[in-house]
C-alpha cells in the first residue's frame, strides 16, 4: 500500500514528536512534489517518499548507522508497498546504507534531503527571514562557509547533483523554487 498524505503524516508522527523534524519532512516533501511535476514523476508518491524519508530519525539518531535500517520495520509493519520502503532506505546510500538510489525519485531524495535544510537555513539568516528574496549565488555563498550550518553535508549534495545529471546550481535553483510556496509551513516566518 502507498500510503495517502495524511496517513504518511500519520504515520511520520507515530515515530517523530520533534516539530523540526516534521517541519524537515515537509520541506522535503514539497521539494520531491516540486520534482515530480517537472520530471514526469507521481507527485503523491514522491510526496509521500518525502515525508516518510526519516521515520525512523527519532529512534536512531543516537545511533546514526542504524537510520534508514529500522525504518523498512516501522513500514512494513504499516502495511507500506516495498517500492516506498526502498526509496526511503536509499536516502543513506553510502552515509548509513548500502540500497542503491537506482530511479528519479530515489536520485532526487538523495540529493535534496541535506539541500532542504541548506536552504531554509540561508533564508532564515536573511533579514526577511524569507526565500522570496533569496537567489542561488547567496545559497553558494553559505556553501563555501563551512561554519554555516555545519550539519548540510555538502558533499552528499554534490553527489546527489551527480547522480541526477543536473549542475549544483540549477538543484539549488529548483530547490528554492519548491520552497517557497511552502516556506511558512517550513519555518520561515518572512517579513
Amino acid at each position: 500500500m502507498v500510503p495517502t498524505r495524511e496517513e504518511a503524516l500519520s504515520l511520520l508522527r507515530k515515530y517523530n514528536q520533534d516539530e523540526s523534524h516534521i517541519k524537515h519532512a515537509l520541506a522535503v516533501e514539497g521539494t520531491m512534489r516540486h520534482f515530480a511535476r517537472r520530471m514526469g514523476g507521481d507527485e503523491s508518491l514522491w510526496g509521500v517518499v518525502g515525508i516518510l524519508h526519516d521515520i525512523d530519525w527519532e529512534r536512531t539518531m543516537s545511533e546514526p548507522a542504524r537510520h534508514c535500517n529500522l525504518a523498512p520495520e516501522l513500514l512494513r509493519e504499516a502495511g507500506v508497498d516495498e517500492d516506498v520502503i526502498h526509496a526511503v532506505q536509499s536516502h543513506g546510500y553510502g552515509i548509513c546504507c548500502d540500497v542503491e538510489p537506482k530511479n528519479d525519485m530515489e536520485k532526487v531524495l538523495f540529493a535534496i534531503d541535506e539541500l532542504t535544510g541548506l536552504v531554509i537555513t540561508a533564508g532564515l539568516v536573511r533579514p526577511s527571514k524569507s526565500l522570496s528574496d533569496l537567489e542561488v549565488k547567496s545559497v553558494k555563498k553559505k556553501w563555501k562557509d563551512k561554519t554555516f550550518a555545519r550539519g548540510v553535508d555538502r558533499d552528499i549534495i554534490q553527489k546527489g547533483a551527480e547522480r541526477m545529471g543536473a549542475p549544483l546550481d540549477e538543484l539549488i535553483e529548483q530547490t528554492i523554487a519548491a520552497l517557497r510556496p511552502i516556506e511558512k509551513e517550513v519555518g520561515l516566518p518572512g517579513i
